[in-house]
């Protein structure tokens, strides 16, 4: 079968590789009919996340039909149609219980400390083999697929497989409120779903910041106010926005790719010509997962805009990604306002079989935010066009061969 495989940093390839088998009791063979490339892909190929094995599979977004079942796998059947969540969980331990299938105890076979598990990601996540192929095995199959009802296409489903979740788990821990006012950083697909996530929770006012126009032009189409951070410092536009009291949460949806942005429009010719000739490849440079900030050294910029622009008292919500090794972050800043600061990766199992329910019943339609449509076949040339960030290029949906 076909499928994109990792080969080192900077290169990726379409490779026939051997189709998957079941391996325990509980797995299942799902044929994948969408998968998508996400920004989290792009920290792999680029070497902002290190230790993917050579060989592995990438993608962890993934719709499919089930094709074979393991005998413990009692409550679906070959033939069902699914979405797959994008963290794998066992579904029994103490945390899959409590909600927080991201900290399963069982589903990473590096051990209980080694963090979440999810598919095509660095060794230490497992490695589980990655949905951008035509076929996959499906571990605890029976907590990590979720049948989809027939209102529900494929392409509102891959919809459903990472970024809805996650943008809803981001506005989840915000504590939002009806009324709230929320900025939500990075306006990528991630950021997209927590605007949406936000205006179904009844915020009052939702501010969105990045840089590139069809992004704000996408938040503006729903609701949002945009803040270009090229044009005018962000937290002065927040806190004249608010009678200099700031947002009641902020979202950061970048993470570590939010570095040394700088404010307004000035800027270093030389960095902007360097920007733009990184911009043009694939290769070990970090690139925005869900914004449009200049890569550097730590602390995140948009770490130090959300402790800013947040109001005393307020809420912080970190679901960009930052790896394990990041370490520096305002803590004086946002001890002295009194914030309360949660993060974490999205417990994906908790919030997909809701948020079917939401599309299934017309409440939310996720495919806005869908802009591409490729075929596998096309998939180095679309991570190309993503990686470069071209217009309307937001989300990018697979399509293997039938």
């Amino acid at each position: 079968m076909k499928a994109v495989v990792f080969h080192g940093i900077g290169d990726i390839r379409l490779d026939d590789v051997a189709e998957p088998t079941i391996a325990e009791d509980t797995d299942a063979i799902v044929r994948l009919t969408t998968s998508a490339i996400c920004g989290t892909d792009l920290h792999f190929i680029r070497g902002t996340a290190e230790s993917v094995e050579p060989g592995t599979i990438l993608g962890h977004e993934g719709v499919g039909i089930v094709e074979q079942l393991g005998p413990q796998v009692r409550n679906l059947n070959v033939g069902d149609r699914v979405v797959i969540p994008s963290t794998i969980a066992c579904g029994y331990c103490s945390y899959c219980r409590a909600g927080y299938y991201a900290q399963c105890d069982n589903a990473n076979p590096n051990g209980k400390a080694a963090g979440t598990s999810f598919y095509g990601g660095p060794k230490q996540t497992g490695p589980f083999h990655g949905l951008q192929a035509e076929k996959a095995r499906i571990p605890y199959a029976a907590v990590n697929l979720v049948k989809l009802p027939d209102e529900v296409d494929d392409e509102q489903a891959i919809m459903l497989s990472d970024i809805f979740p996650t943008g809803y788990f981001g506005a989840d821990m915000a504590g939002i409120k009806p009324g709230h006012t929320v900025v939500v950083l990075g306006c990528g697909p991630v950021g997209q779903f927590a605007i949406a996530s936000a205006r179904l929770m009844h915020a009052g006012r939702i501010f969105a910041v990045d840089a590139l126009p069809d992004r704000l032009g996408m938040a503006r189409a729903q609701g949002a106010e945009a803040i270009d951070f090229e044009k005018e410092d962000p937290v002065q536009a927040v806190k004249k926005l608010t009678g200099d009291i700031g947002a009641d949460c902020v979202i950061d949806a970048v993470g570590v790719d939010a570095q040394h942005a700088h404010h307004g429009p000035a800027h270093d010719p030389e960095a902007a010509q360097e920007q733009e000739k990184q911009s043009r490849q694939i290769a070990p440079h970090a690139h925005p997962h869900d914004g449009n900030w200049v890569p550097g050294d730590a602390p995140s910029q948009s770490l130090e805009w959300a402790v800013e622009m947040v109001a005393k008292a307020g809420t912080i919500s970190i679901i960009g990604v930052y790896p394990p090794t990041a370490k520096t972050f305002p803590i004086g800043m946002a001890m002295n306002k009194n914030l309360t600061l949660r993060m974490g990766n999205c417990n994906h199992r908790k919030y997909v079989p809701m948020l079917v329910d939401l599309v299934r019943t017309g409440k939310v339609d996720p495919v806005a935010i869908l802009t591409q449509r490729e075929p596998l076949s096309s998939a180095i040339e679309a991570y190309e066009a993503f990686d470069k960030r071209e217009p309307g290029w937001i989300k990018v949906a697979l399509e293997p061969a039938e």
